[in-house]
């Protein structure tokens, strides 16, 4: 197998045979091709895009480059959700613990962050001794016992895809819906599930901002995990906002925890967490419909119950055991903060969501490099959502920086971020629509 001659094919726009990408798939895992000819085969596929076919063969080559789990001696459905990543999307540090509490088993293998979006791995990193990355027998235990752990890939779980996953995100090859696609799935299918639930995002925050092209995505990734033999569906939810008030890796823990625990709870987020639980316990066959998956949900939550399962988990993988309820006390906190005010009076009319992801990538809450540490302390919090009704001087943010330069440079991107009207705008349901079987 020569690289270059799989990747002048495709950069040549012909089909590429499931030996080829295997072959491909198999030296990008073992480190026999280099980081340029990863790069560059990511950017053919990025111009010339991938058949149904092509894109079950990567899937299954980025599988099979490591362990696949079985979860057959579970008491119950494993089920996972995984999103195609938005701005202040914590969604899955509140989704595994309620799903849990309602009787499903959650063994979420997730990612770090992409470009301008947030990584769920990024955001349990900011717990003190929180352990995402165990090995195989702490994860299997921990969901055993507790009923969800939050992860991220170990060295032999779908490794492909961990060295790809870093170069996207350092060559403008993220937006690639076969790339996408078979990242997503290859570690769902190493994690050995049941069903899958997707949770697609449309709007300036996400990668695919479009709305045809989040549902040309969605129907993808739907019909390419069915071809490997995953029951999967899909969530089309709203990001031209950011989904929690709050942007970064531990602001968007804590709240999570205060979501958790009742001290509030954004409506947008719960809105989008409720639908995907309800979606995941449906499809887990754990419920019959939607309406009664929903109150089951709401129940879990509002009990405690998922704010106890979140506890437990966080102290199983070796963060603190009173971390929910002392969580402001553990987590890391920026030197630095400054308000960010609204120029004018009026309603938030629109916000440039993909600036806000910027602004906490250029505080150090993101990667411009692979290998760049995260700072987890910065962020933004109190962002004003569309439709609230600001008086001129009143803070629509407050950005939480390592310095005072890092805070000014932030204050100035999302001030240009946000617009405003005298009228108020139309409120839209933030889940759009449901795409599968």
């Amino acid at each position: 197998m020569l690289p270059q001659e799989i990747i002048r094919r495709k950069r040549d726009g012909h089909t590429l045979d499931a030996a080829d990408i295997t072959a491909f798939v198999n030296a990008m895992s073992s480190g026999a091709i280099t980081e340029g000819q990863v790069a560059a085969f990511a950017m053919a596929v990025f111009f010339k895009g991938m058949k149904r076919d092509e894109a079950v063969a990567l899937t299954i080559a980025m599988r099979d480059s490591g362990d696949i789990l079985d979860w057959s001696d579970l008491p119950g459905p494993a089920v996972d959700k995984h999103s195609t990543g938005g701005v202040g999307d914590n969604v899955s540090l509140m989704l595994a613990p309620i799903a849990a509490a309602c009787g499903a088993y959650v063994p979420m293998i997730s990612g770090r962050g992409l470009g301008h979006t947030g990584g769920t791995l990024d955001k349990m990193d900011a717990i003190p001794g929180y352990r995402s990355q165990p090995d195989n027998a702490l994860f299997r235990k921990v969901v055993h016992q507790v009923g969800c752990a939050i992860i991220g890939q170990t060295a032999n779980l779908a490794p492909a895809d961990k060295r790809l996953y870093s170069i996207r995100d350092v060559t403008a090859t993220v937006e690639s819906i076969p790339l996408i696609t078979a990242s997503i799935l290859s570690k769902k299918l190493s994690a050995g599930l049941n069903a899958l639930v997707l949770d697609v995002k449309s709007g300036n925050g996400a990668f695919m901002a479009r709305n045809r092209d989040a549902v040309a995505l969605a129907e993808n990734i739907v019909a390419v995990a069915q071809g490997a033999g995953l029951a999967t569906t899909a969530l089309l939810t709203d990001m031209n906002e950011p989904l929690a008030l709050a942007a970064g890796n531990a602001v968007e823990v804590k709240n999570a925890v205060d979501f958790l625990t009742g001290d509030k709870r954004d409506g947008r987020l719960e809105a989008v967490t409720l639908a995907l639980v309800a979606e995941m316990l449906v499809s887990a066959k754990l419920m019959s419909n939607h309406r009664a998956a929903t109150e089951k949900a709401r129940e879990a939550l509002t009990s405690g119950k998922a704010a106890e399962i979140f506890g437990r988990m966080v102290a199983a993988l070796g963060g603190p055991a009173d971390f929910v309820s002392r969580a402001r006390h553990h987590l890391p906190l920026a030197p630095v903060t400054h308000e960010v005010k609204s120029p004018q009076t009026g309603h938030v009319a629109a916000i440039d969501t993909r600036a806000i992801g910027v602004a906490v990538v250029t505080l150090g809450g993101g990667r411009i490099r692979p290998q760049d540490p995260i700072d987890h302390a910065v962020g933004i919090t109190s962002l004003q959502p569309i439709g609230a009704r600001m008086e001129q001087g009143e803070p629509v943010a407050l950005v939480h920086a390592r310095s005072h330069d890092d805070a000014a440079a932030a204050v100035r991107v999302i001030e240009s971020a946000y617009g405003f009207s005298e009228r108020r705008p139309r409120t839209i349901n933030p889940v759009l629509r449901r795409i599968g079987a």
